[in-house]
């Protein structure tokens, strides 16, 4: 599933490609959104704003079109009108003058005006997004320490959007990680240490891989890797799909486990219990 950085970076690229020009052509899949198809055709995108895993693709006529990309939603910049050869299911397209925007395998797509924005049942129940500038330390912290969160385990807070948005699997196993914490606690069992280092991890990590295209390791250590020939999937990160491979800070193997259906990775060693 992409998650808040893979969205944000996917809306910097649609941006670039079609906004602020005129469209040629905006085309949905779903037969309840065709009747928008000329309107929207007719108005230039204005703005691209990210929420969490979400996308707000705004109008200049008013309308806002949102996607959520799930598990397998995936957004493909093209020349305009040129289709790749894939598998994949086309949602959306918006086509402008020389390049297009395509979502394919996506779900969750709307049209929806400002009141609708407003009331909208996952946009309005969202919690701080954490590549947003105005969210702090402190906030996070205090989300942890709220009776609402603090009593639930942490592989499962930190997936759930009503606590902190744009978290996900990869962005779990990292943070749980960089703080030390062992996955199988909850905020309550943390020490105020522990839940300022989760805090902070929350807020550094998601903003470290929205800049570096997904990259959560150390970028010193990231350097040293690739300087000596080794490649992406084996410096990207900490601890996620490394499973038996060793730690990078105390050469003990990851651990793979699962919770909910959803897989993690940890260091025993160093996220001791």
């Amino acid at each position: 599933m992409p998650e808040g950085p893979e969205i944000k970076r996917a809306a910097a690229r649609i941006a670039q490609a079609i906004a602020r020009q005129p469209l040629q052509e905006v085309w949905f899949a779903f037969s309840h959104l065709k009747p928008y198809e000329a309107q929207l055709g007719a108005s230039q995108i204005r703005e691209i704003q990210t929420r969490g895993k979400g996308m707000l693709i705004h109008f200049d006529c008013g309308l806002s079109i949102y996607t959520h990309s799930l598990l397998y939603g995936r957004w493909m910049i093209r020349r305009a009108y040129s289709y790749p050869k894939t598998k994949r299911q086309l949602r959306l397209a918006l086509q402008g003058q020389r390049k297009s925007a395509l979502l394919y395998s996506a779900s969750e797509i709307d049209v929806l005006d400002a009141a609708g924005i407003q009331t909208h049942p996952f946009l309005n129940r969202m919690g701080p997004d954490v590549l947003s500038d105005s969210i702090t330390i402190d906030q996070v912290q205090e989300r942890f320490r709220c009776d609402r969160f603090r009593r639930r385990r942490l592989t499962t807070l930190l997936l759930d959007q009503h606590f902190l948005a744009g978290l996900g699997n990869y962005l779990r196993s990292e943070i749980l990680f960089v703080a030390s914490v062992h996955p199988t606690l909850r905020p309550m069992d943390c020490s105020p240490d522990q839940l300022r280092k989760l805090a902070e991890a929350a807020l550094s990590l998601p903003r470290q891989a929205y800049k570096t295209g997904g990259i959560t390791n150390d970028m010193d250590w990231v350097a040293k890797l690739k300087s000596q020939g080794f490649r992406r999937q084996v410096y990207c990160h900490w601890v996620f799909e490394r499973a038996d491979q060793l730690c990078w800070i105390c050469a003990t193997p990851i651990l793979k486990d699962y919770q909910g259906g959803r897989r993690y990775y940890y260091c025993p060693q160093c996220q001791e219990k």
